[in-house]
Parts: structure tokens; sequence; C-alpha cells
């Protein structure tokens, strides 16, 4: 029993979980490193080479995204008989794969975000200024428009007739069935990648050897396993507008706004559930 409760007092109980509520809980020492709240504007920020390198590893990591997941989409549409192509799961590996590769790119140089839903659910929390949000959702998006711009070239015919990866409500779903999916898949993704970036799970699960890309890209997997059926899955405004200017036809515009309120929504839901319960309202005190 000795040497069972050194184990847990050493082990478990290392980063305890419990803490003072309210002012008392700020004045703790922490064994990790808060980043400072990003500053609303930064106008010091546009006089940065590192801000428009930043922004153009944006555009290309989003180029790419859609060159190779709307390129997948194309091949599985293209054939008659989905047993011969790689079918749903393999689109759904396609995108989570991609993010898994493109995060643990670009995580250094711009934070891998890939995604507008991502920029505004962390420029939320004041993981970065406004300025800089704005900027990168703007190189997500021409990257989105260049890489549907590029698969597009490669066949125009068969993208044309065969939806252009476009995100569109199924039929069998209403408006209402697209919109929620598409609040609870961003809140899915926006909530691994606040978890998956979190300095306290870093400094107390330091001895796991785990990416923080890898959680990521795997949310974006499941996610879009369930729905998929239901809205082609968006959860990323890049990524349903940069498809919809390309195909650009009726179906593609006809909810597309669905395709940015969704994501905002699902992003500003798991922003202020991981920065207001997770983090900031403890559960046990002394």
């Amino acid at each position: 029993m000795e040497h069972r409760e050194e184990d847990v007092r050493l082990g478990a109980n290392k980063y305890s979980e419990r803490q003072a509520i309210g002012t008392a809980a700020q004045s703790q020492e922490k064994d990790y490193k808060e980043p400072p709240p990003a500053p609303l504007f930064e106008p010091g920020e546009l006089m940065s080479w590192s801000f428009y390198r930043a922004g153009i590893a944006e555009f290309v990591a989003t180029f790419l995204f859609l060159y190779i997941t709307v390129l997948t989409v194309m091949g599985v549409s293209k054939s008659e008989s989905k047993c011969s192509t790689v079918g749903i799961q393999g689109i759904a590996w396609a995108f989570g794969g991609m993010i898994f590769a493109l995060v643990y790119c670009t995580a250094g140089i711009s934070g891998g975000h890939i995604n507008p839903a991502v920029t505004f659910g962390l420029s939320l929390a004041r993981k970065l200024s406004l300025t800089r949000a704005l900027f990168y959702m703007v190189m997500q998006c021409l990257g989105a428009i260049c890489g549907a711009g590029v698969v597009k070239a490669f066949g125009k015919t068969l993208y044309e007739t065969k939806g252009g990866g476009a995100n569109v409500v199924n039929v069998g779903y209403t408006k209402g069935d697209g919109l929620g999916a598409e609040i609870i898949g961003t809140f899915v993704l926006v909530y691994t990648v606040f978890s998956a970036t979190d300095a306290k799970r870093s400094a107390r699960d330091s001895h796991v050897p785990i990416l923080a890309p890898l959680p990521i890209g795997f949310a974006v997997f499941l996610v879009h396993l369930a729905t998929i059926p239901i809205t082609g899955t968006g959860i990323n405004p890049a990524r349903s507008l940069g498809a919809a200017i390309i195909y650009n036809k009726e179906p593609a515009w006809n909810d597309h706004w669905i395709f940015w309120v969704g994501p905002f929504i699902g992003a500003a839901l798991a922003a202020l559930y991981h920065q207001v319960v997770i983090r900031a309202i403890p559960f046990k005190s002394k």
C-alpha cells in the first residue's frame, strides 16, 4: 500500500486539478507559462516579415488542402461503383490526413490554422490579434480558391458535372439539419485545437509523446465520417467558399450561408466552453 500511495502522489496527483476559486486561483504558482493575451489591434505587425510569411504559409497550406481533398472527392464521384474507389472513408482520411500533415508543417510559422473558423475561435480567445486573424482568413480563402481552381483545370467537364466538391445540404435533410451538423462538427474541431495546444496540458502531459496535429487531424477525420452524408462536411468556410466559387452553380450557393454561420457559431461555442468552463472555472477547492 505504501508503494501504491507513493506512485499516486508522484503520478496522477503531480499536477493537481484542485484549484482555489476566484481571484485566489490567480495568485497560485503555476508549473507552466500561459501566453499573454494578444492585443486586439497590433499595427506593428504590418511592418514585420514574419507576419506576411505566416500569411503566405496559410495560403499555401489551404491551397494544398483543397487540391488534395477536392481531387479525392472528384476521384470518388467519377466512379460508377464506389467499391472501386476509396469511398467516404477515403475522403474522410484525405481531409484528416492533410490537416495532420499541414498543421505539422505550418504550426511553427503561422500556427497552422488552415481554416477561418479555427482562426475566429482562437481570436475570440485572444490567441492572436484581430489584424492577424483577418489577414489569415483572406489568405486562407485565396488559397482555397486557387486549390479548387487547379483541380478544375485537370478536368473541367468532370468537375462541373460532379458537383466540384462544393458543400450542399443533401437530399433528405433540412437546412436546420445542415446548420446543426456544421455547428457541432466545428465545435469538435475547434475544441480539439484548444485542448491540443493548451499550455497547461502540455506541461501536465509532457511525458506523453503526442503531436498536437495528430488529434486535430483525427477530429477532422471523424467529423467527416459523420457529416459527409448530411452536408459533404464543411467545418471550414474557406474550403466551402473555394469550391463554391470555382464550381459556381446554383446548388453551391443555395445553402452557402450555412457553411459560414455554422462553423463560426461552432468555433465561438468551443472558445467559450474552453476558456470559461474548462480553464477559468475550477470544479474543486481545497
